[in-house]
Protein backbone atom coordinates (compact mmCIF):
# COMPACT_ATOMS: atom_id res chain seq x y z
CA UNK A 1 0.00 0.00 0.00
CA UNK A 2 1.47 3.79 -0.98
CA UNK A 3 -0.11 5.01 2.14
CA UNK A 4 2.98 5.26 4.52
CA UNK A 5 0.25 5.53 7.97
CA UNK A 6 -0.77 1.96 6.34
CA UNK A 7 2.35 0.21 6.11
CA UNK A 8 5.69 -0.85 7.70
CA UNK A 9 6.84 2.53 7.52
CA UNK A 10 4.93 3.50 10.56
CA UNK A 11 7.58 0.87 12.67
CA UNK A 12 10.22 2.41 11.19
CA UNK A 13 9.60 5.44 12.33
CA UNK A 14 9.36 4.42 15.85
CA UNK A 15 12.10 2.38 15.62
CA UNK A 16 14.33 5.15 14.97
CA UNK A 17 12.50 6.99 17.33
CA UNK A 18 14.30 4.82 19.69
CA UNK A 19 17.04 3.35 17.92
CA UNK A 20 19.69 4.29 15.53
CA UNK A 21 18.89 1.99 12.57
CA UNK A 22 20.52 2.39 9.20
CA UNK A 23 18.23 2.98 5.64
CA UNK A 24 18.89 -0.70 4.86
CA UNK A 25 17.49 -2.33 7.83
CA UNK A 26 14.67 0.46 7.40
CA UNK A 27 13.51 -0.90 4.08
CA UNK A 28 14.16 -4.65 5.49
CA UNK A 29 11.38 -4.00 7.52
CA UNK A 30 9.40 -2.04 5.07
CA UNK A 31 9.13 -5.76 2.88
CA UNK A 32 8.16 -7.68 5.67
CA UNK A 33 4.72 -9.28 4.63
CA UNK A 34 2.02 -7.75 6.46
CA UNK A 35 -1.45 -8.56 6.75
CA UNK A 36 -3.18 -5.35 7.13
CA UNK A 37 -7.06 -5.65 8.47
CA UNK A 38 -9.57 -2.66 9.08
CA UNK A 39 -11.12 -3.09 13.11
CA UNK A 40 -13.90 -1.73 14.74
CA UNK A 41 -13.76 0.18 18.03
CA UNK A 42 -13.63 -2.43 21.35
CA UNK A 43 -12.76 -5.55 19.75
CA UNK A 44 -10.60 -8.07 21.09
CA UNK A 45 -7.16 -8.25 18.74
CA UNK A 46 -5.77 -10.88 21.42
CA UNK A 47 -7.04 -12.17 24.24
CA UNK A 48 -5.39 -13.64 27.58
CA UNK A 49 -4.59 -17.19 27.36
CA UNK A 50 -3.95 -17.07 23.53
CA UNK A 51 -1.23 -18.54 21.82
CA UNK A 52 -0.46 -16.50 18.82
CA UNK A 53 1.91 -17.23 16.03
CA UNK A 54 2.26 -13.25 14.92
CA UNK A 55 2.86 -9.77 16.40
CA UNK A 56 0.28 -6.62 15.56
CA UNK A 57 1.53 -3.76 14.96
CA UNK A 58 -0.75 -0.62 15.25
CA UNK A 59 -1.03 1.61 11.90
CA UNK A 60 -3.83 3.63 12.60
CA UNK A 61 -6.23 4.07 15.41
CA UNK A 62 -5.59 3.38 19.53
CA UNK A 63 -5.96 0.05 21.09
CA UNK A 64 -4.96 -1.15 24.43
CA UNK A 65 -3.69 -3.36 26.71
CA UNK A 66 -6.06 -4.24 30.06
CA UNK A 67 -6.60 -6.91 32.26
CA UNK A 68 -10.02 -7.98 33.78
CA UNK A 69 -10.63 -8.66 37.57
CA UNK A 70 -12.99 -11.08 38.60
CA UNK A 71 -15.32 -8.77 38.78
CA UNK A 72 -15.07 -7.68 35.57
CA UNK A 73 -13.46 -4.97 36.28
CA UNK A 74 -11.41 -3.72 33.50
CA UNK A 75 -7.84 -2.00 34.19
CA UNK A 76 -6.02 -0.47 31.05
CA UNK A 77 -2.83 -0.92 31.63
CA UNK A 78 -0.73 0.99 28.59
CA UNK A 79 -2.14 2.52 25.22
CA UNK A 80 -0.53 1.91 22.46
CA UNK A 81 -0.36 4.46 19.22
CA UNK A 82 0.23 4.36 15.54
CA UNK A 83 4.37 2.95 15.31
CA UNK A 84 3.64 0.16 17.98
CA UNK A 85 3.64 -3.35 18.16
CA UNK A 86 1.68 -3.82 21.66
CA UNK A 87 2.34 -7.89 21.37
CA UNK A 88 5.86 -8.05 20.70
CA UNK A 89 6.38 -10.45 23.75
CA UNK A 90 4.39 -12.98 22.08
CA UNK A 91 7.65 -13.42 19.82
CA UNK A 92 9.33 -14.70 23.12
CA UNK A 93 6.51 -15.79 25.55
CA UNK A 94 4.40 -18.88 24.51
CA UNK A 95 0.95 -17.28 26.03
CA UNK A 96 0.02 -13.88 26.53
CA UNK A 97 -0.91 -12.72 29.94
CA UNK A 98 -2.91 -9.92 28.85
CA UNK A 99 -5.53 -8.59 26.54
CA UNK A 100 -4.72 -6.57 23.36
CA UNK A 101 -8.14 -4.49 22.19
CA UNK A 102 -8.87 -1.41 19.57
CA UNK A 103 -9.64 1.43 21.91
CA UNK A 104 -10.64 3.48 18.16
CA UNK A 105 -11.72 2.26 14.98
CA UNK A 106 -8.29 0.85 14.26
CA UNK A 107 -5.98 -0.40 10.77
CA UNK A 108 -3.54 -3.23 12.57
CA UNK A 109 -0.88 -5.36 10.38
CA UNK A 110 0.19 -8.35 11.36
CA UNK A 111 3.43 -10.19 11.26
CA UNK A 112 4.24 -13.56 11.46
CA UNK A 113 6.61 -15.10 14.14
CA UNK A 114 8.80 -17.02 11.69
CA UNK A 115 9.28 -13.79 9.31
CA UNK A 116 10.04 -11.38 12.66
CA UNK A 117 12.66 -13.91 13.74
CA UNK A 118 14.18 -14.19 9.94
CA UNK A 119 14.50 -10.47 9.90
CA UNK A 120 16.36 -10.52 13.34
CA UNK A 121 18.68 -13.38 12.13
CA UNK A 122 19.76 -11.70 9.10
CA UNK A 123 20.10 -7.84 10.84
CA UNK A 124 20.93 -8.27 14.49
CA UNK A 125 20.32 -4.56 14.93
CA UNK A 126 16.91 -4.96 13.99
CA UNK A 127 16.93 -7.49 17.22
CA UNK A 128 18.13 -5.15 19.33
CA UNK A 129 16.14 -2.50 18.17
CA UNK A 130 13.16 -4.60 19.29
CA UNK A 131 14.53 -5.37 22.33
CA UNK A 132 14.36 -1.61 23.11
CA UNK A 133 11.23 -1.47 22.34
CA UNK A 134 10.22 -4.15 24.63
CA UNK A 135 12.44 -2.24 27.32
CA UNK A 136 10.47 1.30 26.50
CA UNK A 137 6.95 -0.60 26.93
CA UNK A 138 8.31 -1.71 30.54
CA UNK A 139 9.84 1.62 31.47
CA UNK A 140 6.27 2.95 30.53
CA UNK A 141 4.60 0.30 32.32
CA UNK A 142 6.42 1.28 35.75
CA UNK A 143 5.37 4.83 35.09
CA UNK A 144 1.88 4.10 34.69
CA UNK A 145 2.35 2.08 38.40
CA UNK A 146 3.50 5.34 39.41
CA UNK A 147 1.04 7.21 37.87
CA UNK A 148 -1.97 5.17 39.58
CA UNK A 149 -0.24 4.05 42.94
CA UNK A 150 0.98 7.56 43.91
CA UNK A 151 -0.53 10.11 41.88
CA UNK A 152 -4.29 11.99 42.55
CA UNK A 153 -6.35 12.03 39.65
CA UNK A 154 -5.99 15.24 38.38
CA UNK A 155 -2.15 14.55 37.75
CA UNK A 156 -2.52 11.05 36.40
CA UNK A 157 -4.68 12.79 33.49
CA UNK A 158 -2.72 15.20 33.10
CA UNK A 159 0.66 13.20 32.73
CA UNK A 160 -1.13 11.15 30.62
CA UNK A 161 -2.18 13.81 28.26
CA UNK A 162 1.98 14.87 28.35
CA UNK A 163 2.74 11.22 27.88
CA UNK A 164 0.18 10.73 24.47
CA UNK A 165 1.11 14.37 23.03
CA UNK A 166 4.71 13.77 23.04
CA UNK A 167 4.47 9.55 21.65
CA UNK A 168 2.40 11.24 18.71
CA UNK A 169 4.99 14.05 17.98
CA UNK A 170 7.85 11.36 18.39
CA UNK A 171 6.55 9.47 15.35
CA UNK A 172 5.52 12.73 13.62
CA UNK A 173 2.06 11.63 13.72
CA UNK A 174 0.97 15.63 14.73
CA UNK A 175 3.03 18.81 14.76
CA UNK A 176 1.24 21.69 16.92
CA UNK A 177 -0.42 21.27 19.95
CA UNK A 178 -3.55 19.78 19.00
CA UNK A 179 -4.12 15.81 18.91
CA UNK A 180 -6.78 13.41 18.10
CA UNK A 181 -7.51 11.11 21.68
CA UNK A 182 -10.28 8.85 19.87
CA UNK A 183 -10.98 7.46 23.45
CA UNK A 184 -14.14 7.96 25.86
CA UNK A 185 -14.86 9.34 29.24
CA UNK A 186 -14.96 5.73 30.33
CA UNK A 187 -12.07 4.22 28.74
CA UNK A 188 -9.60 7.14 30.15
CA UNK A 189 -11.12 6.42 33.80
CA UNK A 190 -10.24 2.59 33.25
CA UNK A 191 -6.64 3.63 32.24
CA UNK A 192 -6.38 5.79 35.27
CA UNK A 193 -7.87 4.17 37.76
CA UNK A 194 -11.19 6.16 38.67
CA UNK A 195 -14.72 6.66 38.04
CA UNK A 196 -16.82 7.67 34.87
CA UNK A 197 -17.82 10.30 36.95
CA UNK A 198 -15.03 11.33 38.63
CA UNK A 199 -12.81 11.35 35.00
CA UNK A 200 -15.55 14.45 33.92
CA UNK A 201 -14.72 16.58 37.13
CA UNK A 202 -10.98 15.93 35.90
CA UNK A 203 -11.35 17.30 32.66
CA UNK A 204 -13.78 20.23 34.03
CA UNK A 205 -10.83 21.18 35.83
CA UNK A 206 -8.37 20.84 33.20
CA UNK A 207 -10.57 23.18 31.34
CA UNK A 208 -11.01 25.84 34.26
CA UNK A 209 -7.18 25.94 34.53
CA UNK A 210 -6.70 26.55 30.76
CA UNK A 211 -4.62 23.72 30.77
CA UNK A 212 -6.89 22.17 27.79
CA UNK A 213 -9.01 22.36 25.34
CA UNK A 214 -11.22 19.40 24.20
CA UNK A 215 -13.74 19.32 20.88
CA UNK A 216 -15.25 16.87 20.42
CA UNK A 217 -12.36 14.16 20.07
CA UNK A 218 -9.46 16.27 19.83
CA UNK A 219 -7.86 17.50 22.58
CA UNK A 220 -5.67 21.00 22.84
CA UNK A 221 -3.03 21.72 24.68
CA UNK A 222 -3.02 25.32 25.78
CA UNK A 223 0.08 25.61 28.20
CA UNK A 224 2.55 23.02 27.82
CA UNK A 225 4.96 23.48 30.51
CA UNK A 226 2.03 24.31 32.48
CA UNK A 227 -0.05 20.75 32.08
CA UNK A 228 3.68 18.97 32.44
CA UNK A 229 3.62 20.82 35.51
CA UNK A 230 0.52 19.93 36.78
CA UNK A 231 1.29 15.95 35.96
CA UNK A 232 4.66 16.13 37.26
CA UNK A 233 5.62 14.52 33.85
CA UNK A 234 9.36 14.35 33.11
CA UNK A 235 9.63 12.10 29.70
CA UNK A 236 12.93 10.61 30.59
CA UNK A 237 10.74 7.10 30.79
CA UNK A 238 10.06 7.31 27.47
CA UNK A 239 14.00 6.69 26.04
CA UNK A 240 13.34 9.08 23.01
CA UNK A 241 16.61 9.55 20.84
CA UNK A 242 15.61 13.52 20.83
CA UNK A 243 13.47 15.84 22.16
CA UNK A 244 9.53 16.03 20.46
CA UNK A 245 8.24 19.04 22.28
Amino acid sequence: MTDETHSPHMISRRLESIFPITDEESQAFKELPVQVVALKADRDIVSIGDRPHQCCMVLEGFTCVYKLSQAGKRQIMALHLPGDIPDLQSLHLAVMDNSIATISPCTVGFIQHADLRRICECYPRLASALWRETLVDAALMREWLLNIGQRDSFTRTAHLLCELQMRLRAVALINGPAFDLPITQEQMADAVGISTVHMNRVFQALRARSLIKRCKSEVTILDWQELQEAGEFEPHYLHLREAVA
